[in-house]
C-alpha cells in the first residue's frame, strides 16, 4: 500500500519484480487474493477487500490528503477480524494510524518499522504513538513474528486476559517504589514496552516477568525508565518552528510590558533539543529594542537521567543535520565531535523535574510546548494534563503540541493559529479551579498522610464513562457543588460549577483556602463535627457576596464510607432557598460560628506550638550539619575557582582550536566540490563496489559506456545485465577487495568494444580498512585497432629489415671475393716494373680507390652487426673492457708512451659487451691519434647519477673547436683529413648510446683536450 499522487506514475511493480521471488502484479478491481502473491495498488485508486477480492475506486480530485492505507486497513479489519496483521513501514504522515486503530479494535495484530532505522520514520512514529503497535521490528524480524502469532492466534485472546491483568499489577508496583504512576498511560503502549524488557530477561510470560519484579527493585526502577519516552531533537517539524519563529514570537515579544520577563514551559523536554531549538529562536529576535528582554525557559520532565544530560547542554555531530549551518556556528561551541550550547542560549533555559501528573503548572507562561507526551495517555489523563496547561497560560499565550494531538477538552478556550501544526491561542484571563485536572505535590514532612484514595481508583469506582456524565447533567441541572475531600481538606474530586462558590485567584487544592470567608469559617466547624460525629450535618443562610449581589447558600457535610476510607466528607454547597427546604436547617450565626471558628483555631495553634518545638529541636540538629557542609562547601568553592580559572585558559585555547576547524571545514568543503566536479567531468566509467560486491555508485560517465540504470545501484553485480559481463572480473574484485592491490586486465565487450579494467580497493583513510573496489573502464578501442595496425606494420619491417640484413651480409660477402681477386692481380701488376709514368699514377688511382672500395663494404658489414649486437645485453665489467681495449692498442700506446688512468666507482652495468667495448676503443683510439707534441694522459672514470651509469673519457689532446662538435658524430664526419681513420667511430658510438636510451655529452676546448660523457640507463 501506498499512498500516492493519482498524478504519479508509479514504477514500485518493476522494482519489486526485481527483487522478490514472489509474482508482483498491480492489483485490479474484483481480483481475488491468493497467497504468495504481491499486490500494489494503482496511482489514482482507493483500494478495499471484502469477501477475500480486492475492489478498487477513483480518488476525487481534491487538494486534501488521500489516506488509501487507512481506508484499506479499516476494510482489512472488518473483512479479517482478528485474522487482520497490518504493518506499517515507512512514509510521511500520518496514514495508516487510523487503520491500525481500527484493527487492534476487532482484534487483530500491527506491527510497525522502527522509525530510528528508516528513512522515512514519520509514519511508523506516528503508529507507535497511538499506543495501537504490538511490534517494533525491523523488517528481517517480522516473517517470524508473524508466523509465532499466526500459529498461537487460539491462546491470543486468553493470554491477553492475563496480560492486562498482570500489567496492572506491575503498574501498581511501580507506583508503590517509585513517584512515577503509569495508570492513566495508554496500555498497548506499557504493555509492548513490558513485554520488550521481559524479552530480554529471558522471561516468556508477564505472570514470570511480574514475580522477578517482586523480588528484584533494581527491574522495577529499570522497567519504569523502559517507560519514559525520550524522543526528542533539534526543530523537529521545522515548518512549525518557521511559524513559531514568524508569527508567534514577534507577537509575544511586542505584546510585553516594560521590564516583563519573557516565559515559555517546555512540558515533557527529555534531554533539551526543542527547549534548546525555542530558546535559539527567542535568540534570533532579541535585536534592537527587545535586546534588553530576560527570557526564562522552563524545561521540566519526569525524566531525572533525560534532565541531567540536557542540563549539560552537549549534543553530538548528528544535530547538523537538523539545525542550520548559521544557527549552528553562532550559538553552539565545537568541543571534539560535540557541539555544545553557548552560554547565551543555556541561561535561558531552566531544567527541572517536574510530573504533570502530580505537581502543579507553572503559572503565566507566555507559550507552552507539550509536543507528541500527550498521545501516550489515556483521554482521562489527557483532559486532565490540558486542563493544566491551560491554567498555565497567560491571556494571548500560544500553546504548541504534537501534530497528532487534539486539545478537544479545551479547544472553546483556544484560537486556531496554526491547525497543521496544531498552534494554538488562549483567550481565557480568568482560570478557573478544576479539581479534575490537578494535584497538589506531596511534600516531605507535610503533616497529614495523604489520602490514600487516588483521583484514578475514584473514576474507577465510579463506572466512569456513565457515571460521569449523569453526575455532571445533575449538577448543573440542579444548581449545585459537590466536593469529596479527605481528612485533610485537600480536595479528591468534584461535581458542578466552581467559579460560582470558589475563589479562583490562588491554585491550591486545599478546599478551606479556596472558599470566601463565611464558607470557610462554616466549612471548617462542619466538616470537623462531621468526622467526629460521623454523621451528616448542614448550615443555611451563609451570606456570601457574588458581584454586586448578596447570595445567601446552604452547606451540607455528609461523611463517606467506602472500603479501606473512613476519612472522606461529601461536601455540597447550593443556593438557599426557603420554600423549597424539605427539613429545617440551622441558621448560620456569624458570631456564634467564629466564636467556634476561634476556638477551633487555638487548639489548632495548642497542636502546632508542640510540634513546632520538636520542629525547633530538629532544626538546631540540622542547622549544626549545615554548618558543616557549609564549611565544605566554602573549601569546594575555592577549589571551583581554582579550576575556572584553568578552565578558563582551557576554553581560550579551545577557541583556537576551533578556528583552525573551521578554517579545516572550509578546506574540506573545497575539496569536497574539486572531487564531485572531477566525478562529474569525468568521461572514463567508475564503478563503486562494497564488501558485498553491491553496486554503490557510477560515475556519469559510465552510463554512455556500459548500459547502466539509476535502479541498478544497491544491486549485487552479478544480478547486473549490461554489455560487459561482469564475472570475467569478479575473481579480481574478490582479490582486491580481500587482499589489496591493482589489478588491470583488458576485456571486451559484447558490442566489440574493448575496455582497459582497472580494479583497485577502495581505502576509508582514517581507518585505512578496505571497505570496497573502484573498478575503472578506459575505452581503448582505439588503442587496439591502431595496435593491430602497428603489429602488421613491424610484422613487414621485421621481414624488410631481416631482408636489408641478408643483402647487406649477402653483398659484402659476394663483393670481398671479386675485390680480393681484383687486390691480387694489382699486387701482380705493381711487381712489373713499368716505363710509362702515366700507368704508374693510374695504377696508384686504382691502389687507393680499391682499398677506399673494402673499407666501404667493411663498414658496411660493422653498422649492420652493431644493430644486431644492440639486442644483446649482459652484464659487463669495466675492468675487463679497459684491459682488452689496452691489449688491442698495445703498439699504440707503447709508440706514443700514453698513461691511462682509471676511476672506476662503478664496475658492473648491465649492457651489450661488444658494443661497449666498440665505444671504450673508438674514444681511446681518438685520444691517442688526436694527441699533441707532449705525451698522452687519458682519464677514466665512472660513477652513478640519478638513474643513470655514467662513463667518462678525458684527454690532454688538441682539443675540438666548439663549432665542430656536432660534426664528428655524423658518418664521415672527419676534421683532420691527414689523420688517418674513416670518420665511422664515433657515429657508431653515438648510435649505440641514442639506442640504448642514453646521451652523450662532449666537452672540449682546444690546446687542452676533450671529455666525453656517457650517459646509460641503469
Amino acid at each position: 500500500m501506498q499512498h500516492l499522487s493519482p498524478d504519479f506514475k508509479s514504477r514500485m511493480v518493476e522494482l519489486l519484480a526485481k527483487h522478490s521471488k514472489l509474482k508482483v502484479e498491480q492489483a485490479e478491481n474484483g481480483m481475488t487474493v491468493r497467497s504468495n502473491q504481491v499486490y500494489l495498488i494503482p496511482n489514482d485508486k482507493f483500494m478495499t477487500i471484502q469477501d477475500h477480492k480486492l475492489y478498487l475506486s477513483a480518488k476525487e480530485k481534491i487538494k486534501s490528503p488521500h489516506l488509501t492505507i487507512n481506508t484499506f486497513f479499516n476494510s482489512l479489519a472488518k473483512d479479517c477480524g482478528k485474522k487482520a496483521i497490518g504493518i506499517i513501514l515507512s512514509g510521511l504522515g500520518s496514514d495508516g494510524s487510523e487503520g491500525i486503530e481500527t484493527i487492534k479494535m476487532a482484534g487483530g495484530m500491527v506491527i510497525a518499522r522502527n522509525p530510528e532505522t528508516t528513512e522515512f520514520g514519520s509514519m511508523p512514529s506516528k503508529a507507535i504513538a497511538t499506543g495501537f503497535v504490538d511490534l517494533v521490528l525491523e523488517p528481517i524480524a517480522m516473517p517470524d513474528a508473524i508466523e509465532n502469532y499466526v500459529n498461537n492466534a487460539e491462546n491470543a485472546t486468553i493470554q491477553q486476559a492475563e496480560d492486562e491483568k498482570n500489567i496492572a499489577t506491575i503498574i501498581e508496583l511501580i507506583k508503590e517504589r517509585s513517584p512515577l504512576d503509569f495508570s492513566d498511560y495508554k496500555l498497548p503502549t506499557i504493555l509492548r514496552r513490558t513485554k520488550r524488557r521481559a524479552s530480554l530477561g529471558n522471561h516468556t510470560t508477564l505472570g514470570s516477568y511480574l514475580d522477578f519484579l517482586k523480588v528484584t527493585p533494581e527491574e522495577v526502577d529499570a522497567l519504569a525508565k523502559e517507560f519514559l519516552i525520550s524522543v526528542t531533537s533539534f526543530f523537529r517539524d521545522k515548518e512549525a518552528f518557521g511559524f513559531i519563529q514568524k508569527k508567534v514570537l514577534p507577537d509575544i515579544l511586542e505584546k510585553l510590558s516594560p521590564g516583563e520577563e519573557l516565559k515559555v514551559w517546555v512540558a515533557g523536554c527529555a534531554t533539551g533539543e526543542e527547549a534548546s531549538s525555542i530558546a535559539i529562536l527567542i535568540a534570533e529576535q532579541l535585536t534592537g529594542k527587545f535586546s534588553d528582554i530576560v527570557v526564562k525557559i522552563f524545561a521540566t520532565d519526569i525524566d531525572s537521567a533525560a534532565l541531567v544530560r540536557a542540563g549539560k547542554g552537549v549534543y553530538n555531530k548528528s544535530i547538523s543535520k537538523n539545525v542550520p549551518a548559521r544557527l549552528l556556528e553562532k550559538y553552539f561551541l565545537k568541543e571534539g565531535d560535540d557541539y555544545r550550547l553557548k552560554p547565551v542560549i543555556r541561561k535561558m533555559l531552566i531544567f527541572a523535574e517536574h510530573d504533570l501528573v502530580k505537581n502543579p503548572p507553572y503559572c503565566n507562561m507566555h507559550m507552552i510546548s507539550c509536543r507528541n507526551l500527550l498521545i501516550y495517555m489515556a483521554p482521562v489523563l489527557q483532559k486532565k494534563v490540558f486542563a493544566m496547561l491551560l491554567f498555565g497560560l497567560k491571556k494571548d499565550g500560544y500553546l504548541f503540541l504534537g501534530s497528532s494531538e487534539n486539545p478537544t477538552p479545551i479547544i472553546k478556550n483556544l484560537e486556531i493559529a496554526q491547525k497543521k501544526w496544531k498552534i494554538y491561542k488562549n483567550l481565557v484571563s480568568k482560570r478557573a479551579v478544576s479539581f479534575d485536572a490537578f494535584s497538589m505535590p506531596e511534600f516531605l514532612n507535610s503533616k497529614h498522610e495523604p489520602s490514600r484514595l487516588s483521583r484514578h481508583q475514584a473514576s474507577e469506582n465510579t463506572n466512569h464513562s456513565l457515571s460521569e456524565a449523569m453526575h455532571e447533567r445533575l449538577a448543573e441541572n440542579l444548581d449545585y457543588l459537590s466536593i469529596c475531600v479527605d481528612e485533610n481538606n485537600q480536595v479528591i474530586k468534584s461535581y458542578g460549577d466552581t467559579t460560582k462558590y470558589l475563589l479562583p485567584k490562588h491554585f491550591s487544592s486545599n478546599l478551606s483556602e479556596l472558599l470566601p470567608k463565611p464558607l470557610a469559617v462554616a466549612f471548617n466547624i462542619l466538616s470537623k463535627k462531621a468526622l467526629k460525629t460521623k454523621e451528616d450535618v448542614s448550615l443555611s443562610e451563609i451570606k456570601i457576596k457574588q458581584g454586586q449581589l448578596i447570595v445567601k447558600i446552604r452547606l451540607s457535610i455528609s461523611p463517606l464510607k467506602l472500603k479501606g476510607e473512613d476519612h472522606l466528607l461529601l461536601v455540597t454547597f447550593s443556593e438557599y432557598k426557603s420554600a423549597k427546604s424539605i427539613q429545617a436547617d440551622p441558621v448560620f450565626d456569624e458570631k456564634v460560628y467564629l466564636d467556634q471558628y476561634v476556638v477551633n483555631l487555638e487548639e489548632e495553634l495548642e497542636e502546632l506550638k508542640t510540634k513546632l518545638q520538636f520542629s525547633n529541636e530538629k532544626l538546631d540538629t540540622s542547622n549544626e550539619n549545615l554548618q558543616s557542609f557549609n564549611e565544605e562547601l566554602i573549601s569546594a568553592n575555592e577549589e571551583m575557582q581554582s579550576t575556572n580559572e584553568e578552565m578558563q585558559s582551557v576554553n581560550e585555547e579551545l577557541h583556537t582550536i576551533n578556528g583552525e576547524y573551521q578554517v579545516k571545514n572550509k578546506e574540506l568543503i573545497e575539496i569536497n566540490d574539486d572531487l564531485n566536479n572531477y566525478f562529474r567531468s569525468n568521461i572514463n566509467g567508475q564503478l563503486f563496489i562494497d564488501n558485498e560486491m553491491r553496486l554503490m555508485k557510477f560515475s556519469p560517465g559510465t552510463v554512455k559506456q556500459i548500459n547502466l540504470l539509476e535502479t541498478d545501484i544497491g544491486r549485487p553485480l552479478g544480478n547486473i545485465s549490461t554489455n560487459i559481463k561482469f564475472e570475467t572480473i569478479a575473481d579480481d574484485i574478490k582479490k582486491v577487495i580481500s587482499n589489496g592491490g591493482i589489478i588491470t586486465k583488458e576485456i571486451e565487450t559484447n558490442n566489440g568494444k574493448w575496455y582497459q579494467i582497472m580494479t583497485m580497493p577502495y581505502l576509508q583513510e582514517a581507518t585505512n580498512k578496505n571497505t570496497g573496489a573502484i573498478i575503472t573502464f578506459h575505452d581503448i578501442t582505439e588503442l587496439k585497432q591502431t595496435q593491430v595496425i602497428i603489429a602488421k606494420k613491424n610484422k613487414t619491417l621485421e621481414r624488410i629489415n631481416s631482408d636489408l640484413d641478408n643483402f647487406v651480409h649477402a653483398t659484402s660477402h659476394d663483393l670481398l671475393a671479386p675485390l680480393g681477386n681484383i687486390e691480387m692481380s694489382i699486387d701482380m701488376m705493381n711487381k712489373v716494373s713499368l716505363s710509362d709514368a702515366k700507368l704508374m699514377n693510374m695504377l696508384k688511382i686504382i691502389n687507393t680507390s680499391i682499398k677506399k672500395f673494402r673499407v666501404l663494404i667493411t663498414n658496411i658489414a660493422v653498422i649492420a652487426k652493431v644493430e644486431n649486437d644492440m639486442i644483446v645485453t649482459e652484464m659487463v665489467d669495466m675492468e675487463d673492457i679497459i684491459n682488452n681495449v689496452e691489449w688491442s692498442l698495445e703498439n699504440k700506446i707503447s709508440e706514443s708512451n700514453t698513461n691511462i688512468i682509471r676511476k672506476l666507482e662503478v664496475t658492473q652495468i648491465l649492457f651489450s659487451k661488444k658494443n661497449l667495448r666498440s665505444i671504450v676503443y673508438n674514444l681511446i683510439s681518438n685520444a691517442i691519434k688526436f694527441r699533441r707534441e707532449v705525451a698522452p694522459v687519458i682519464t677514466i672514470r665512472t660513477w652513478s647519477e640519478a638513474e643513470h651509469f655514467v662513463l667518462s673519457v678525458n684527454d690532454n689532446g688538441k682539443g675540438i673547436p666548439k663549432g665542430d662538435i656536432e660534426q664528428i658524430f655524423n658518418i664521415y664526419g672527419r676534421l683532420n683529413q691527414d689523420i688517418e681513420g674513416h670518420g665511422i667511430g664515433l657515429y657508431l658510438a653515438k648510435k649505440i648510446v641514442d639506442a640504448a636510451g642514453g646521451n652523450i655529452i662532449v666537452e672540449s676546448q682546444l690546446g687542452l683536450g676533450s671529455t666525453f660523457k656517457i650517459y646509460l640507463k641503469i
